[in-house]
């Protein structure tokens, strides 16, 4: 995309599913980091994904394929492969052919999330996820859950957490946060105050951000009530970007309470996403931005961004270098 010279599929961590979204022996076919891919479940429980097309003749194994014990058969001819893409059946042949395999992702099931690590230049996984235990929690409430397909990049969309002023200019907040931000390797920590509105009047508030790559952030409220958004950007192709957020809420005393809160944190939060959306589709990424005092941490934000991107020319992004070219 000419806005965003960066690498269009930064590595890390994305969610390609919730983990209730895909039962045992449920075959889903994907789309993301522009490649067609496959997710399925085999009878063990255990969650697998695939890149989607046969190597036999090409038929793509989430449009007819069926889940047989813990493998995946292509709805062609059968052949079958497991989590790991290997071919482990081609039922008329007497010998399966040494080359039959296709190109299995690594992936994580965590917090209801079913999360697959992308690495342009095929590297393992270089950090881990964190457990979020108020998924688990009877004192929270269940998602709620929102999503969005924007046209942007994962770093412009992320950039927002560390951009001050745009809070009390395009959302309407109270006063303009004022945040500290920490950089542990992989993680982006944001600590900001700020002011809620109450019947009561003003009330102290704080927001904490936990970005883990581009992929996965949690952000905890403080304040009126404790509240939590566990949210991913999962970059579909070169243009697009699907953004899903998982709201919980935790307990109050009295349940229309609880559910009276948990309602109106999700609405403002989805207004303010639905104001983001315009300036995200259609502006273009600055660098070096001309920052002045009072923006946040934008600066620092971006060099840590740098680390979730190869090098121009390393290994498998050669291929997307030349594209771009």
């Amino acid at each position: 995309m000419s806005r965003f010279p960066m690498q269009r599929y930064p590595n890390g961590w994305f969610q390609v599913a919730y983990s209730d979204e895909l039962e045992p022996g449920q075959v889903v076919p994907l789309r993301y980091f522009g490649r067609d891919l496959v997710l399925f479940r085999g009878s063990d429980g255990e969650a697998a994904v695939l890149d989607a097309h046969c190597p036999h003749l090409g038929a793509h194994l989430g449009h007819g394929g069926v889940v047989k014990d813990n493998c995946i058969a292509c709805p062609f001819h059968a052949w079958a492969f497991d989590a790991g893409g290997q071919c482990v059946d081609v039922p008329y042949a007497k010998k399966i052919p040494p080359k039959a395999k296709v190109q299995p992702w690594t992936i994580c099931e965590k917090n209801g999330t079913i999360m697959a690590w992308h690495h342009i230049d095929g590297e393992p996984p270089s950090f881990e996820l964190p457990h979020v235990p108020e998924v688990e929690s009877d004192q929270w409430t269940v998602h709620t859950r929102r999503g969005w397909t924007v046209r942007s990049h994962n770093q412009e969309m992320a950039e927002n957490s560390c951009d001050s002023a745009h809070f009390l200019y395009l959302h309407g907040t109270q006063e303009q946060p004022i945040s500290d931000t920490d950089i542990l390797g992989p993680r982006l920590c944001v600590r900001a105050k700020t002011l809620m509105m109450t019947p009561r009047g003003e009330a102290e508030g704080s927001i904490d951000v936990d970005l883990y790559g581009f992929g996965f952030t949690t952000t905890r409220f403080k304040g009126i009530v404790e509240t939590l958004l566990m949210s991913s950007a999962t970059p579909i192709d070169d243009e697009e970007v699907e953004l899903r957020f998982a709201f919980m809420v935790k307990m109050l005393p009295s349940e229309m309470a609880t559910s009276t809160v948990g309602d109106a944190f999700v609405n403002e939060v989805a207004r303010q996403v639905e104001q983001d959306i315009p300036i995200w589709e259609n502006k273009i990424y600055i660098d070096p931005p001309l920052l002045c005092g009072g923006d946040g941490p934008i600066g620092k934000f971006r060099k840590w961004c740098k680390q979730f991107y190869s090098a121009p020319g390393s290994g498998r992004s050669r291929a997307l270098d030349a594209r771009a070219s």
